[in-house]
């Protein structure tokens, strides 16, 4: 894979579009574009912006995903968790209870 296309699947799997990862990233639209599209080649600004919010930057670089410590956790894993330490502590109330009544939930269809 080309890093363009690396780097647009790392847009999709943080759930991004192309416009909100040119603003974390610093750059426009249009240069969020062609980078993608192998036009032009981001720096390293840019790249550091984008790992502060779970890019995998040796995947986007080298093709080659970050391997995840043992017991440690995925990268889809990774960005949940910087996503739920950014929220406001009420909302990660609401998200623990929530995960709670699904474990809750679990628990009692597998008795």
């Amino acid at each position: 894979m080309s890093a363009g296309e690396c780097l647009r699947e790392e847009r999709v799997r943080l759930g991004l579009k192309q416009e909100e990862m040119a603003q974390i990233g610093g750059v426009t639209r249009n240069t969020q574009g062609s980078y993608e599209r192998d036009e032009r080649r981001p720096d390293t600004g840019y790249l550091k912006a984008l790992h502060a919010v779970g890019l995998d930057i040796l995947y986007v670089v080298t093709g080659v995903r970050t391997p995840s410590p043992v017991g440690g956790l995925s990268a889809d894993e990774e960005v949940m968790v910087k996503r739920y330490r950014s929220m406001p502590q009420e909302d990660q109330k609401s998200v623990r209870r929530f995960l709670q009544a699904i474990a809750d939930d679990v628990a009692k269809s597998s008795n």
